[in-house]
């Protein structure tokens, strides 16, 4: 894994909504990127926070009671334990920063769920 890179670059090359690519490691957390598009799943992750930061475009995160707007710029941190569901009506560039342990859509497995293997690629 590299130390360095141009993150619009490495944008270029993610081809699928919500298939989230690994782009370097701090400590024990992954950094992240991905393109939002249409509505992830609900899900949670029950042992760690997930941060968003929105580098192009905005998003909703959707909470139980509540819907989180991000414009570019713009980050947000969801608490472990907490459900959501991201939403994205035009193309977004996400960057996310989770512990390496976190699995992509929590416990539940749909056919946008991404393994730890296939986000290295």
């Amino acid at each position: 894994m590299k130390n360095t890179g141009n993150v619009s670059d490495l944008f270029n090359l993610v081809e699928e909504y919500w298939s989230p690519k690994i782009i370097a490691e701090v400590n024990n957390e992954y950094v992240k990127i991905a393109k939002f598009k249409g509505e992830m799943v609900w899900h949670e992750h029950k042992n760690s926070d997930e941060m968003f930061y929105v580098i192009k475009g905005s998003f909703d995160i959707h909470l139980k009671n509540v819907i989180i707007t991000l414009n570019q710029g713009d980050f947000y941190v969801v608490k472990k334990g907490i459900k959501h569901k991201p939403e994205s009506k035009d193309e977004s560039w996400v960057m996310m920063i989770e512990k390496k342990e976190t699995k992509h859509t929590g416990d539940i497995v749909s056919d946008i769920t991404k393994s730890l293997d296939e986000q290295l690629k």
